[in-house]
């Protein structure tokens, strides 16, 4: 295990500066090594929002331990995990303007919405430029209805690695595995992944000439798409490099991927993929986006016939449609969990070095203020955050003390995550990290 984690972090780190991509710090890696931090954080985004009594058991009134309850309905697939839970409830987002969605701003912070560009780098690029560095920094995918990824295979609503730099998530798991696995694959998916490879290539080159010719004010946004090809080109040659390695984590593909009978057979693969990168050490920083960050997604494969804006307006507690949707999430949050436990690291496992963030881009309720922001962590990284517990916020603290929380245990002293002085006067009684979900 630690020779392919060396293996992979050689491939990474001499491939990064070509690209340009940001190496984690010595300070910062040596916080990690120190401390225990996190190695890899995985955000799991719902939309719609996220009702605390589906989450918080009814008994509870503040703050306390979950050893002798019983968690909701909704989540109960993570009843035997649950002594890795840690329900936070309290937070805002009110300076988000989430309404429909926060879109950028639920994982940045900042204020969102449909058409709105991010303002900053959202958490999860932060953070991957943080953990110990990988082949592929971030990578982001979102599950949707059948029709709107396949007509929309990418699309950027909730993650960016800077101000008007949005990153799209992958929404077809056949360009996804044709860009991780192509490599290492046979057949059509080879000879797709040859020609598509070879397209790449003569455009980046076509690109790169014709971008000399543009006026200087032209030439660096112009330059920015180009490197989009260079980036992509990078990734691929890295991972074609570490080919041997990959294939002990390819998934296997099968009619789910080409012949689906449900969006939720894609919503499966891409899954997969999502844990194979993890596994594989491809990347450290996994964001899912169910819905994709707006009001839409279908669940057809759970017999649900309803879909989009509509699910938004039913409440949510004890509504027999989003047990069924929290549940598959659940169920989905325990999958990621026995793949992790079962790849050994250090003397432990994957997992132990692992946290996974749930919540919603859009608060507690699909039309909501923002004020009160439910957020489920699994993992403890070593002991670091408390675990088996439920946690009632105190105070008016927002989303990014959650964010600046995070920063910090991976390495980064930070005392605010994207609020300045003057916003946080407003909307943060505090500064510095949530000493409430740390150990």
């Amino acid at each position: 295990m630690l020779n392919r984690r060396k293996m992979l972090q050689a491939v990474a780190g001499g491939a990064g500066a070509a690209l340009g991509l940001p190496a984690a710090s010595q300070t910062a890696q040596g916080a990690i090594a120190s401390s225990g931090g996190p190695k890899r954080i995985i955000f799991f985004m719902q939309n719609q929002g996220f009702d605390p009594a589906t989450c918080i058991p009814k008994s509870m009134t503040g703050s306390g331990s979950l050893a002798n309850k019983t968690l909701p309905e909704p989540i109960s697939p993570l009843e035997k995990y649950k002594e890795r839970l840690h329900i936070i409830n309290g937070l805002h987002g009110m300076h988000t303007t989430p309404s429909h969605s926060a879109f950028f701003g639920a994982l940045g912070g900042y204020r969102g919405g449909d058409g709105v560009p991010p303002s900053a780098a959202t958490i999860d690029y932060q953070l991957s430029k943080v953990l110990p560095e990988t082949m592929l920094p971030h990578l982001c995918i979102g599950m949707d209805s059948i029709e709107n990824m396949t007509s929309k295979p990418t699309i950027a609503n909730l993650s960016a690695s800077g101000a008007g730099q949005p990153i799209f998530m992958h929404s077809n798991p056949n360009h996804l595995y044709q860009m991780l696995y192509g490599g290492i694959s046979s057949g059509d998916i080879r000879r797709q992944h040859e020609a598509r490879s070879n397209v790449l290539n003569q455009i980046e080159q076509l690109a790169a000439a014709k971008g000399n010719s543009l006026p200087k004010s032209d030439g660096q946004r112009y330059g920015q798409y180009v490197q989009g090809f260079r980036d992509a080109n990078g990734l691929r040659d890295r991972l074609d490099s570490v080919s041997d390695h990959l294939r002990e984590f390819a998934p296997k593909v099968d009619e789910r991927y080409t012949n689906p009978e449900f969006e939720t057979d894609w919503h499966d693969c891409l899954l997969d993929l999502g844990i194979s990168s993890i596994t594989s050490g491809i990347t450290n920083t996994l964001t899912i986006g169910s819905g994709r960050g707006e009001i839409f997604g279908a669940w057809k494969g759970l017999d649900i016939d309803q879909q989009g804006h509509n699910l938004g307006h039913m409440k949510q507690p004890d509504n027999p449609i989003w047990i069924k949707i929290r549940q598959y999430n659940s169920r989905m949050l325990v999958r990621i969990m026995e793949a992790l436990d079962s790849v050994p690291e250090g003397s432990g496992s994957m997992m132990d070095n692992t946290l996974i963030v749930y919540t919603s881009n859009n608060a507690d309720k699909q039309h909501t203020s923002g004020n009160n922001w439910p957020v489920m962590l699994l993992g403890n990284c070593g002991g670091i955050f408390k675990s088996g517990c439920f946690t009632q916020v105190e105070g008016k603290r927002p989303i990014n003390s959650l964010y600046a929380t995070l920063l910090n245990v991976a390495g980064q002293n930070v005392d605010r995550f994207n609020m300045s002085d003057q916003m946080a006067k407003k909307f943060d009684d505090s500064t510095g990290p949530l000493k409430e979900i740390l150990a």
